[in-house]
C-alpha cells in the first residue's frame, strides 16, 4: 500500500511516499509554494512527476490552525478544502495536521547524529532520557509550537497548537525598543514577529530606527550571514536578540508543559547559525527565570538538525492509525 506524507509550510511544500511496514519516507520532493496556486496543483505536480497513479492515503502536515474544512495557511497564499483534496485524488483516508504536532513526532525517532545538544544535558543521554514530557519550538517562516505527552502505554500524544503567536515579553531596553518599532507596525507583537525569517528582517529594520539609520531592509538570508560571518554588528545584534528570545520562549514552554524532558529545536533557521547559536545568550536566557532557574538548569535543549523530520511525523501518524 502507497500512501503520502506532506509538510507544508510558509515557504516550501514537501512530499514524500511510504510504504507498508516502514515510517522511512521515500522519494522526498521539496516544492516552492509561491510556485503554485494552491494545495491541489502541487500535490497533482508531485504525483506526476514521481509518475504516481494512486495514493490510498495521506497525512499531511500544515503550518496554520486545522479548524474546519477550509484550510487558510497562515504565512502563503494557499487556501483549500481538506475534503476537495480527498475527492481529488481518491484517498480512502487524508489527516491535516499542525506541522509542529508532526515535527514532534518524529522526536522519538530522531537519530543521535541528527540532533546537537546547547544545554546542561549529557549529549552521549538518551534522546528522550525518560518517559516524560517533551517540548519542542522552532522558527521558519513563522514560529511553531508542540509538545510530546507519554501516554502511559509507551507511545506519545503530541499537542496541536499556536503557540508561536503568544505575546513576546522583551527583557532589555534594547528589546523593549524593537518591540515598541514593531507595535506600531503591527499592533499585536507576538513571539512569531521575532523569531521567524520575516522577524529578522523586522528586528533589524527596528534597531536601524532606534540608532536613526536609513537602511533597506535586509532578506532573512542576508542577516544571518552577516552575523555568522562577523561582517556586520547590528545583523549580529538582531540574531543575538533572536537566539536570546528563542531561549526565552523555549524555557516558556518548559515551564508551561512541564517539559523534564527537554525541549527540542526545530525549523529552518537555527540549524543554519552553527556556533553562533551555540555561543549565544540562547541558553543563558532559557535558565533566567528567577524562582524557576533550578528547575529549568538540568533541562536538556537540543536542535534538530534533521532534513525532514516532520515527514517522518506524519508516517508515524499512518503507523498508528494500521494505514502502513
Amino acid at each position: 500500500m502507497t500512501c503520502l506524507v506532506g509538510d507544508i509550510g510558509g515557504t516550501s511544500a514537501r512530499f514524500a511516499l511510504v510504504e507498508t511496514g516502514s515510517i522511512e519516507p521515500q522519494r522526498i520532493n521539496e516544492l516552492k509554494c509561491a510556485e503554485f496556486e494552491s494545495l491541489i496543483p502541487a500535490l497533482a505536480h508531485y504525483l506526476e512527476s514521481e509518475s504516481v497513479t494512486s495514493i490510498s492515503a495521506a497525512v499531511i502536515a500544515v503550518a496554520t490552525p486545522i479548524t474546519g474544512d477550509e484550510l487558510r495557511m497562515t504565512n502563503n497564499h494557499w487556501v483549500f478544502s481538506q475534503s476537495s483534496v480527498q475527492q481529488q485524488f481518491g484517498l480512502e483516508h487524508i489527516e491535516f495536521v499542525n506541522d509542529f504536532t508532526a515535527l514532534a513526532l518524529s522526536v522519538p525517532y530522531l537519530k543521535p547524529e541528527e540532533l546537537l545538544t546547547v544545554g546542561a544535558s549529557d549529549p552521549q543521554a538518551p534522546l528522550i532520557e525518560s518517559p516524560e514530557v517533551v517540548g519542542v519550538i522552532g522558527p521558519g517562516t513563522g514560529l511553531g509550537v508542540s509538545g510530546l505527552i507519554p501516554d502511559g502505554q509507551g507511545g506519545w500524544i503530541a499537542l496541536q497548537g499556536e503557540g508561536g503567536h503568544v505575546t513576546l515579553a522583551p527583557r532589555s531596553d534594547r528589546e523593549r525598543e524593537v518591540k515598541r518599532w514593531m507595535a506600531a507596525q503591527f499592533g499585536h507583537v507576538s513571539a512569531e514577529r521575532y523569531l521567524s525569517g520575516p522577524g529578522l528582517t523586522w528586528v533589524h529594520s527596528a534597531l536601524c530606527a532606534a540608532d536613526g539609520v536609513t537602511a533597506e531592509p535586509l532578506q532573512p538570508a542576508a542577516v544571518t550571514k552577516a552575523a555568522v560571518s562577523g561582517t556586520d554588528s547590528r545583523c549580529a545584534e538582531t540574531v543575538e536578540i533572536f537566539c536570546s528570545q528563542l531561549g526565552s520562549c523555549a524555557a516558556n514552554l518548559a515551564l508551561t508543559i512541564g517539559a523534564e524532558g527537554g525541549v527540542y529545536i526545530g525549523g529552518g533557521i537555527v540549524p543554519r547559525l552553527g556556533d553562533f547559536f551555540s555561543q549565544s545568550g540562547f541558553r543563558a536566557a532559557f535558565e533566567d527565570k528567577g524562582r524557576m532557574s533550578a528547575y529549568l538548569s538540568p533541562l536538556s535543549t537540543r536542535v534538530i538538525t534533521a532534513p525532514y523530520p516532520a515527514l517522518t511525523g506524519s508516517a508515524t501518524r499512518l503507523a498508528k492509525l494500521g494505514l502502513i
